[in-house]
């Protein structure tokens, strides 16, 4: 709350306004002849004369002043302990805030890894059916290979019956091409938040004991001069201007309350705004959860095919190893046939030298073809990650913006309760000063008719009939007073 809503501090605690401000707020709306302090009621000359007692008011127990003044102690005890209790409830709201943020950044990190993890696992999966794929095709391939050779053999066996050992190595240097492997790695994205708290302000209050010194000696007081009345009437207006004023501060605080009230319903619907997005965001975080399991379940799936399908493939190269040493054997019965198979022979080596340019030749165009399916996959992976970074960030600013709003609606609210409780202080002392007034009224009109009752109604009349000073001074009764004074 901005301090053009309200007096200043200094003003408020210094005694003269005080004192002017709760005669004013006792006396309330009366009549201008009504506004006149009993102390300035000072006797006549003629009542002097006339009664031997003397003219002093009736005073007031000193057992009521200690007991306000001990009230007036435990209020200023309540309000300090009061205060105090505020500045906890501060440093707690402070202590829960700084706990959810590192609630929220922990899930962040949490939620940050599984979507790296996730993008790991499907670059793996990619890779391997990749690979599987390329094995298919080599087994294939080599199946090919293995039966054509096996035709050829049996060619050579039904035409000539010799054995021969390059068609051993020609089959056993049919390999398997290498096997690639790529390496991927994923950054991190971490964000951080930070928070400050504050305490509220406790309010002081003014002096008392000055106003009631001033009372007494007013009251003990018997030769007072008309110059006293006027200067009590000055005061009396300035402290009406300064009443007046007060007003008008507290019309601006309430409105300033009710303008706070409209932001503070506001703030609110924002807030649940808020909450309704932060709602969606974690659906749609365990969505992501959900599907990552099902993707890391279909990926174990793909293994366990994987490993059927290699240990399938070891056993189809043991029984062609089997085969492959029966065909040695016969090799070595038909060793003898070797001296005419040699021209063919020659033949066979130049056609697997052929073959073998051909292997290194397709070696090399799956090297590259597998290097463009990296590159494109890294441009993919990168892509990616820029557009997880960007949706990070802006969840990370919606969250920096609602913490914000959250901090301006708790200054808000505090503000509101200190207005409050000044509001409800000075009604207090207002109601208390009226009450006070009033007895003081009544008292010193009992006095008075007790000392003499016609002489005092007569002099009440003339003093309180008009506000003019002049015809004050033209009544006879008042002239012919001021002459019999010695």
């Amino acid at each position: 709350m901005s301090q053009s809503s309200g007096p200043s501090p200094r003003l408020l605690d210094s005694p003269l306004l005080l004192q002017s401000s709760e005669l004013l707020c006792s006396l309330g709306n009366a009549q201008p002849e009504c506004m006149r302090h009993p102390d300035s009621l000072t006797p006549s000359p003629k009542s002097l004369a006339s009664s031997p007692v003397p003219q002093t008011p009736m005073p007031v127990p000193p057992g009521d002043w200690e007991s306000r003044e001990e009230l007036r102690l435990r209020e200023l005890e309540e309000a300090r302990a009061r205060a105090a209790q505020m500045e906890k409830t501060m440093r707690w709201w402070s202590d829960c805030t700084a706990n959810w943020r590192e609630k929220w950044s922990k899930v962040r990190a949490e939620r940050n890894k599984a979507r790296e993890e996730g993008v790991q696992l499907r670059g793996r999966l990619e890779v391997l059916s990749k690979e599987l794929s390329a094995l298919k095709r080599e087994r294939q391939e080599t199946a090919a290979e293995t039966e054509q050779l096996r035709r050829e053999l049996e060619k050579l066996r039904g035409k000539q019956g010799v054995s021969d050992q390059g068609t051993e190595e020609s089959v056993q240097n049919v390999e398997n091409p290498p096997r690639s492997k790529v390496r991927e790695s994923d950054p991190k994205v971490e964000a951080e938040n930070g928070i400050c708290p504050e305490g509220p302000e406790q309010p002081c209050g003014g002096p008392v004991r000055t106003l009631r010194s001033r009372l007494w000696e007013d009251m003990g007081t018997n030769d007072e001069d008309a110059s006293r009345i006027t200067a009590l009437k000055l005061r009396l207006d300035e402290s009406q201007k300064v009443l007046l004023k007060e007003r008008e501060d507290k019309m601006l605080l309430s409105k300033t309350i009710e303008k706070m009230e409209g932001e503070i319903s506001h703030w609110k619907v924002k807030c649940d705004e808020l909450n309704k997005s932060r709602q969606e965001v974690m659906t749609q975080l365990s969505l992501l959860q959900e599907r990552h399991q099902d993707e890391l379940g279909r990926i174990s799936e793909d293994l366990q095919d994987e490993l059927g399908v290699r240990s399938s493939m070891d056993k189809k190269l043991a029984e062609l190893r089997a085969e492959m040493e029966g065909l040695q054997a016969e090799n070595a019965e038909e060793w003898g046939r070797r001296e005419r198979l040699e021209t063919e022979k020659l033949n066979l080596e130049r056609e697997n030298k052929k073959l073998r340019l051909q292997i290194q030749d397709l070696e090399e165009i799956l090297t590259r073809k597998r290097r463009q399916t990296a590159s494109a996959l890294d441009t993919d992976l990168k892509s990616i990650q820029s557009e997880l970074f960007e949706k990070n960030k802006e969840l990370s600013d919606l969250r920096h913006n609602h913490a914000k709003l959250k901090k301006q609606h708790h200054e808000k609210t505090a503000e509101l309760a200190h207005a409050n409780r000044r509001v409800e202080q000075l009604e207090v002392e207002v109601k208390k000063l009226r009450l006070r007034v009033e007895e003081l009224k009544k008292e010193l009109g009992q006095a008075e008719d007790q000392q003499n009752p016609p002489l005092f109604g007569k002099l009440r009349s003339t003093r309180f009939g008009s506000d003019d000073p002049g015809e004050m001074g033209s009544d006879p009764d008042e002239d012919e007073l001021q002459i019999q004074v010695p």
